[in-house]
């Protein structure tokens, strides 16, 4: 089997983005069993409440919730098994320490496949007040209204 190029997204965490300010991004690779590949072929997988957390020097991707293979027997893991994120060395030195002095946190924003490899983006997030929250959602009703009425301003003109 060829190996399909470019990026296919799987799923997205969209609650990161209404939770947290995400300050930069990261990709990170995953060690993941047969079964588990094959459940996010069919996109069965849930980012919501997951986060990443720095151990004893190596990365572990927490409460990622990947679906049982349907047609999987014994070879089915738990879904919500903590697992290992892959990434070089001086970037886990590096996001370890920031997390610990600024008191950030690390969520991850997207799941996909790259070049036949799964690959998570890692975003450093600040979290949220509700006035935040509020803000930014009167940002997007506005931007949407605008866009609205020059949608139809183009019609009718």
């Amino acid at each position: 089997m060829a190996i399909q190029r470019g990026i296919k997204i799987i799923a997205e965490n969209r609650k990161a983005f209404h939770d947290y300010f995400i300050d930069e991004k990261y990709e990170a690779g995953v060690v993941l069993a047969g079964t588990e590949v094959k459940s996010l072929r069919a996109g069965k997988v849930n980012l919501k409440d997951s986060y990443v957390q720095c151990k004893e020097g190596e990365m572990w991707l927490i409460g990622v919730h990947i679906s049982p293979y349907d047609h999987g027997n014994r070879f089915n893991l738990d879904p919500m098994r903590t697992r290992k994120l892959l990434m070089h060395k001086r970037e886990i030195i590096k996001l370890y320490s920031t997390v610990k002095q600024d008191g950030l946190t690390l969520v991850p924003t997207k799941c996909y496949f790259r070049d036949g490899k799964v690959k998570f983006e890692v975003g450093l997030a600040r979290g949220k007040k509700n006035f935040d929250k509020r803000d930014s959602q009167a940002e997007k009703t506005a931007k949407r209204d605008i866009d609205r009425a020059m949608k139809n301003q183009k019609k009718y003109s």
